[in-house]
């Protein structure tokens, strides 16, 4: 199954300890849709990604081929988060869409910022597969909470 990864993810340490047996299969771009710290992570104990409709918009992360196995590992790590199958384009050869599963949270009010960490995995997992720069620019932008 493709997976497309828009957030902490696409950071390859993270990505290897919970799914070891994926691939990297290409960078791609989600089409009509935005990036944003729209949910509270209870695991994480601060705001993470989403993505939503945004018309003229575009989410650029990462596909994996990963297991049904992994899969369900993937799907504790998402709690909270619907799956959903979306067509993404890769990077390069954007012309015929790769369906790939996607992760999708409800927006939820008075999120919090995103910890440093979190910020880090994503900037990190960006800069590592090499994203297109102005996105890379606008994660690096992101506000993170102050560590305590």
């Amino acid at each position: 199954m493709h997976y497309f990864a828009y957030g902490s993810n696409m950071n390859r340490t993270q990505m290897q300890r919970r799914c070891p047996l994926s691939n990297f299969v290409c960078v791609a771009r989600l089409a009509d849709y935005q990036f944003g710290i729209t949910r509270h992570s209870r695991l994480r104990d601060c705001g993470t990604a989403n993505v939503f409709p945004g018309p003229g918009k575009e989410v650029w992360g990462v596909v994996y081929e990963v297991s049904d196995s992994e899969l369900l590992i993937l799907d504790r790590f998402e709690d909270g988060y619907r799956r959903a199958i979306m067509p993404v384009y890769a990077l390069g050869d954007g012309v015929e869409p790769l369906d790939a599963l996607i992760y999708i949270a409800e927006i939820e009010v008075n999120v919090p910022l995103p910890n440093s960490e979190y910020k880090r995995l994503i900037v990190e997992g960006a800069k590592h597969w090499q994203l297109p720069g102005a996105y890379i620019a606008t994660l690096e932008s992101l506000q993170a909470a102050v560590d305590r």
